[in-house]
This record gives C-alpha cells, structure tokens and sequence, in this order.
C-alpha cells in the first residue's frame, strides 16, 4: 500500500468514526459509553472540520470522492453546531441580565462560588485563597472528605457562620458555608446511595427567601448505564419546579449543558441557564486544555437575574471554580423560559426514577481516588 492510499484510508477511517461517534448520542440510550459521546462536541466540530479541509487537499474539492467527504464533514460539524450554538453570544440570552436599579438593591443580592476540589487535591490553600479573595456569600465544594473539612473549617470557618458538612471518603463529599441564614436544612440520598445532595431554605436581608439545591450526581463511565445520574438530575428538576420558592440549582452535574439529560431538567424545572448566549464557561478538565467542556453548573428560577459569572482560576482540582452573582427581582422574567415538558416525558422520568431506586449498588467511581493514592 502507498503512502497516498495509506492517507485515504486513514482520513476515511477517521471520517467513518467520527460520524459513529456523532449519529450515537442521537439515540438517547442511557450508556455511559454512548452518553459520554455528547460531551466533546466542540472537539468534534473542530475535527470535522479539519477532516473537511483534509477532503480538500488529498483527494480534491472537485473529485466525487472529495465532494462525498466534505459533505459529509460539513454535515457533521452543523450537526454538532446545532447543540452548540447556543452557548455563544451569538444566541439569545436565557438569564436576563440585572435592571441598573436591581443592582443597586444589593440586599436582593448574593454571590456564590462552586469548587469541585477533587478529593485526592491537598492543595487546600489554593481555594482558601479564593475564598477569602472573593469573599462568597455562599461557597459550595465537592468532592470533600474529612481533611477538607477540616482545612476549610480552619482556614474559612470564623468568616461562615451558617454550615453543612458532609464528608465522605468516596469522592461525594459536599460541603455548604454560608453567611446568609439557612434553614429547612436537609441532606438526602435522593437515588443512589452515598451519593448526597443537600436542600435549603436561604435568607436573604431584604426578608425574601429562595431554594438552595447542591447536587453531585455520577458520572457516566464505559460500562455501565446512566440511570442514576439522569434520575437524580431529573428528580431534582421535579422538585424544583414544584417548590413554592423561587430555586437555585448547583453542582458539579457530570454532565453537559447541552445533553439530553441537562435539557430535559430544563424541561421539568422550568430554570434558565445563565450560559446560554453567553459561553459556554468549559469547567473540566482543568489539566487538559484538548478535553474541556461544561460539567459544573448553576441553573436558578426566572425571578432571578444575573449581575456576574466567571470561570475562576486553577486551584490544583481537574475542575475550574465557577462564580456567580444573582439577584432575587420582584417579578419573573418575561419570554426567558426553556421548552415545556410534556405529561408523557414526566411520567418515563418518574418511572425511570423509580426503577432506579430499586437498585442496591455503590455509586460509581467511589474508589478512584483511592486507586490514585
């Protein structure tokens, strides 16, 4: 074989993959094998687009063969656009952006930071840095076993009076610190077990409240299906949407903004997603610039608005920090909602949560960090 037709049948090869891997998360059958695959759809794009070019130049714009691949390519690369788009600025945004007069109502205000620590990171300076830095109303991690806590109590605890530890040695520790009163304090199990999530009620100083939900669902892996995770995501989305107050939800999702199971939540929860025609705010992996996308989240109810959102510095996790500011506005906003869901779509999720909860397993990937050490 020559080099030449070494080189089609490698650009073909790669072509032939990757409209595989692009076609495989359209069936929406939860396997982690086939879930993970909508994660890197901006790699995807760049790839397709970049195999396009190599149509281009080894067999020709104008030859059959050519044409076939670039179509092809170019049909890969929209496909991969159509889920991506919207999280550029390009798009409509979803969180409408604060009224100069909300922002000078600033006890209808809080902050918020979102760290997923990796629990192996004992870098516990960095983030206590940031935290003093930035000074959060709020300030939520992930990933957090008993040493964690302990760091954070030294290092932040004077400053927090309000708390919610839990720490767990299988990487689904949270932790809450807050200077803002909280109440209806509970830490559940929703799904899984050992795998929690925490829900309150927060006080904010002009007397109104709103809905604080943290999750850390599992990740998708190879082998096994994504039912957990897609319940627990679903089943929060079901609550907040029927919760009397106005709700915030975050957390590190082990999923994307735009997957099947991310946009569905929208659908149940009716919450907006300050990303959207913004950025799209790529939080892991923090050690890999090539591997990046949205995995850690904040969606909030459409009374809320968005004074500020920033992805933070490096602070020795595999996941960036995220920060937010909201205010709580007197009246919902107008023409922001994502899509409705429909009877028939609850009653599957319900049925899948269910289902779910049947299951006596550990959670996935409870002893990965534990293999790193």
């Amino acid at each position: 074989m020559d080099l030449e037709t070494a080189l089609d049948w490698m650009i073909w090869g790669l072509a032939g993959l990757l409209i595989l891997c692009s076609l495989l998360p359209l069936s929406k059958l939860p396997f982690g094998a086939i879930r993970g695959l909508a994660f890197p759809r901006e790699q995807f794009l760049g790839l397709a687009l970049l195999l396009a070019a190599a149509f281009a130049l080894v067999q020709g714009p104008t030859t059959t063969y050519g044409m076939i691949g670039i179509a092809l390519m170019l049909g890969v690369a929209a496909l991969q656009a159509i889920y991506i788009t919207k999280f550029t600025p390009i798009w409509r945004k979803q969180s409408l952006a604060a009224s100069p007069e909300l922002r000078r109502e600033t006890d209808r205000h809080f902050s918020l930071l979102a760290a997923n620590v990796k629990k192996s990171n004992r870098d516990y300076g960095k983030l206590i840095a940031l935290v003093e830095a930035r000074v959060p109303d709020i300030f939520m991690a992930i990933e957090v076993d008993q040493d964690w806590i302990d760091a954070l109590d030294a290092g932040l605890g004077k400053n927090y009076e309000h708390r919610i530890d839990v720490p767990l040695d299988n990487g689904y520790g949270l932790c809450v610190m807050s200077k803002l009163s909280l109440s209806e304090v509970e830490v559940r199990e929703l799904v899984t077990r050992d795998v929690p999530s925490i829900r309150a009620r927060v006080h904010l100083p002009m007397g109104e409240d709103f809905r604080l939900y943290v999750v850390h669902p599992e990740p998708p892996v190879i082998e096994h299906d994504t039912k957990g995770r897609d319940s627990e995501i679903a089943l929060v989305g079901i609550e907040a949407e029927k919760d009397p107050l106005p709700a915030v939800v975050s957390g590190d999702l082990n999923d994307v903004a735009w997957s099947t199971t991310t946009r569905r939540f929208q659908r149940l929860s009716a919450l907006l997603d300050p990303r959207v025609g913004r950025g799209m705010y790529n939080t892991f992996s923090a050690t890999m610039p090539w591997m990046r996308w949205p995995l850690d989240h904040l969606f909030h109810d459409p009374q809320f608005r968005l004074l500020e959102m920033d992805r933070l510095d490096k602070i020795g996790s595999d996941h960036f920090p995220m920060w937010f500011v909201l205010a709580l506005a007197q009246t919902e906003a107008a023409e922001s909602d994502p899509e409705e869901t429909d009877r028939e779509e609850e009653q599957e999720t319900k049925d899948m949560i269910k289902e779910e909860r049947k299951r006596d397993r550990d959670p996935i990937g409870s002893d990965w960090e534990d293999e790193e050490n």
